[in-house]
């Protein structure tokens, strides 16, 4: 993946897609993201889609797709709203009073599993579930403070602290639940979306013998959810995470491959493997000692982030890395590391 002529894309049956920050941004589809998918569907290879956004029931999510030009079917989806309701449909009996806080979605997924949403503590709910919902207020937070602490279960579709936007990082369901938490001085029983593997793992299971890539902007939801679902991972930084965050990145949140966007996929000269297999990869040396470390030579930005990743994730020096050439400025500020 060095310009080598070998295709990320051509290692994998199925390729599972986070959807905000990688196919759309709130309303809008990602540059280059409908033409890969629809590459993907040219060459026959199976696609899914994978969401922590519980405002969104998996049909909506295709039409919402569909409509972006994205051709996709409501059985390709997976929602965190979707496998929460189905988790809660399998522990509780017919018909048990649920609490829940978020979206008309997540109440119409409980609804599909044959349980009684309702608003209130005074409803005797046995299960409070919490997802994204634009509306969610701090009376919906009381209400399920009063239910779990009555008793009820507390099940989370996903704690993903913010989620993406055109003016940048905003809330999400994270930071809900983390309100609540304080309030309780608990977690949630349990959290079912991403970095939970179930959603992958789910995905996966219909690719049968093949292999499976996913591809996400977030590496505390999508690329964690993906190793602890023994998945291979593409971060896209088209999203959340950035270059800091991924060189400050523990080994559990580490890619498999990275790219500027969907083009990675089947563009050589714009992916790459991290880390590289030493401080040396495509032009670029990485050096370390007592004032820091240090970019020189020339090449690819990308090479040089696969160096950087390779010294970074063994030797965690300070600081952001000085550049010893004209052209490792000029990749250093393409990687947003500069001052």
């Amino acid at each position: 993946m060095s310009g080598d002529g070998e295709r990320l894309v051509d290692g994998y049956t199925l390729v599972v897609f986070d959807l905000d920050g990688v196919i759309y941004l709130i309303d809008r589809p990602i540059p280059g993201a409908v033409e890969a998918v629809a590459r993907l569907h040219g060459e026959g290879r199976a696609v899914a889609y994978a969401t922590n956004n519980a405002s969104r029931r998996p049909a909506d999510v295709a039409d919402l797709l569909t409509g972006m030009g994205v051709p996709a079917r409501p059985e390709e989806v997976l929602t965190s709203a979707a496998a929460a309701a189905q988790l809660l449909g399998e522990r509780l009996p017919a018909g048990a009073p649920v609490l829940v806080v978020g979206a008309e979605a997540l109440r119409a997924e409980i609804r599909e599993v044959g349980l009684t949403p309702v608003s209130g503590a005074d409803d005797a709910p046995v299960a409070v579930i919490q997802g994204y919902g634009p509306q969610v207020g701090w009376t919906d937070l009381a209400e399920a403070a009063v239910a779990v602490r009555g008793g009820a279960a507390w099940i989370a579709t996903n704690t993903d602290r913010t989620l993406p936007s055109g003016r940048g990082p905003l809330p999400g369901n994270g930071s809900l639940v983390a309100a609540l938490a304080t309030a309780l001085n608990r977690q949630p029983d349990e959290v079912v979306g991403k970095p939970s593997p179930e959603l992958f793992a789910t995905a996966a299971r219909r690719a049968g013998e093949g292999r499976s890539l996913v591809v996400g902007d977030r590496l505390d939801t999508d690329i964690e959810g993906a190793n602890r679902a023994g998945l291979d991972s593409l971060l896209v930084l088209t999203g959340v995470s950035d270059v800091p965050e991924l060189l400050a990145a523990p080994p559990d949140r580490r890619p498999t491959a990275v790219a500027w966007d969907l083009a990675g996929l089947f563009e050589p000269t714009a992916v790459v493997r991290v880390p590289a297999a030493g401080a040396e990869h495509g032009g670029w040396r990485v050096t370390t000692g007592p004032d820091g470390w240090e970019l020189t030579g020339s090449g690819r930005p990308l090479d040089a982030l696969a160096a950087l990743c390779a010294v970074a994730w063994e030797r965690r020096p300070d600081g952001v890395p000085r550049a010893g050439s004209p052209e490792a400025a000029t990749a250093l500020e393409a990687l947003g590391l500069t001052g």
